[in-house]
């Protein structure tokens, strides 16, 4: 139980940086002009408002990861499933949402997070800690491709 809340509170601290990391990358860029090589991620030229919705929807999905670690470390595998699949799941809301995308490696990453969501959905009915452990990690590391390769 020890290494399992350890890996718990390690991958959200990860999740943390991560996310602190990506502010502090956004403030950069807009202190600088966007097409600046100090950035060497592909911009997906969004227009402000739709800029301000796919942040504000990432970081609804980072809160719903947080709310699954949390859910997961206290045992609540149940609740932790239905965030999976209601906050992160390829629903038809979400499916529509990244189609509308031009980019088509960014659409491709889009709908594979989703799809490894509900995986992650899945896994968790399961109960079992370790399963439910490595799909996160399998959804997560779609995340982490996806903001290595992209800006906004």
């Amino acid at each position: 139980m020890k290494t399992t809340l350890t890996t718990l509170i390690l991958l959200l601290m990860t999740l943390t940086a991560a996310y602190a990391e990506d502010r502090q990358m956004h403030h950069h860029a807009m202190m600088q002009d966007m097409t600046s090589s100090a950035d060497p991620r592909i911009s997906l030229k969004l227009h402000a408002p739709m800029r301000q919705h796919q942040l504000s929807m990432m970081r609804e999905h980072l809160q719903a990861v947080r709310d699954i670690i949390s859910d997961i470390s206290a045992g609540r595998f149940d609740e932790a499933s239905l965030t999976a699949h209601q906050k992160l799941g390829l629903t038809p809301e979400m499916k529509k949402m990244c189609n509308r995308f031009s980019n088509g490696d960014f659409r491709k990453l889009g709908l594979t997070f989703h799809k490894r969501a509900d995986e992650l959905g899945e896994v968790l009915q399961t109960r079992d800690l370790k399963r439910s452990l490595d799909a996160l990690q399998a959804t997560m590391n779609v995340c982490v491709e996806c903001h290595s390769k992209f800006r906004q």
